[in-house]
């Protein structure tokens, strides 16, 4: 079992990847900018962290280090979404996706690294269908994605033969209350549960996935 990191961890998907983790008997960090909710059950819960600034998240990751006894993984949830068409459009929803869907995994990444060097772990970031296939509206948040995977592909390559393995998962639609409200009307067939990506992120955090490394894990069943 390993020591486990979980930014977003106070969100929907991130909960769920927390619960399974928990279930597994890893040790799990929930790491997050919301306020520290109350009913959230892992080894350690850290609110109010900002995942896009260094120090925050060094000292945050130091912390969780010497509280758990090292980091084992580093599971990156942490992340959001806005429809932006680029015609009329703004740079504000460039400069936001970016900022917490690709700075935040490189800065997590980042201040997790020496420990997961130290003992040999694995990263598992959270990209997504659109990547591949976006839509109208979708190009700021794909974009942002995109980043995402070529973050994992080429961190993969960089850490080859270091004891660190990096792999992605790319959802299609979450299955979450808001997404559900946001579209009443979608089909809703080919959207993610959070708990089946979650059994996939704790698959490719496993002994068993020890020969995966480098990929980018399309993910549009229910489970």
């Amino acid at each position: 079992m390993a020591n486990v990191i979980v930014t977003g961890g106070f969100g929907v998907l991130g909960r769920a990847v927390v619960a399974e983790l928990t279930r597994l008997g890893h040790a799990v960090a929930a790491v997050d900018l919301a306020a520290t909710p109350a009913d959230l059950a892992c080894a350690l819960a850290l609110g109010g962290v900002d995942l896009g600034e260094q120090d925050a998240v060094e000292a945050a990751y130091t912390r969780i280090a010497e509280a758990l006894g090292g980091i084992g993984a580093l599971i990156n949830v942490a992340g959001g979404f806005v429809w932006e068409p680029v015609d009329g459009g703004t740079l504000e929803a460039w400069d936001r996706m970016y900022g917490i869907n690709l700075r935040t995994a490189v800065v997590s990444t980042r201040a997790a690294l020496p420990h997961l060097l130290r003992d040999g772990g694995a990263v598992v970031n959270i990209g997504a269908n659109a990547a591949t296939q976006p839509g109208t509206g979708m190009a700021p948040y794909a974009a942002s994605k995109s980043g995402v995977r070529a973050l994992t592909e080429s961190l993969a390559e960089e850490l080859r033969g270091r004891g660190v393995r990096v792999n992605a998962v790319l959802p299609t639609i979450i299955d979450t209350p808001t997404n559900r409200t946001d579209m009443p009307d979608a089909d809703k067939s080919g959207w993610v549960r959070p708990e089946a990506a979650a059994r996939v992120i704790a698959f490719l955090i496993s002994a068993e996935a020890g020969a995966i490394t480098g990929a980018s894990i399309p993910l549009s069943l229910a489970g």
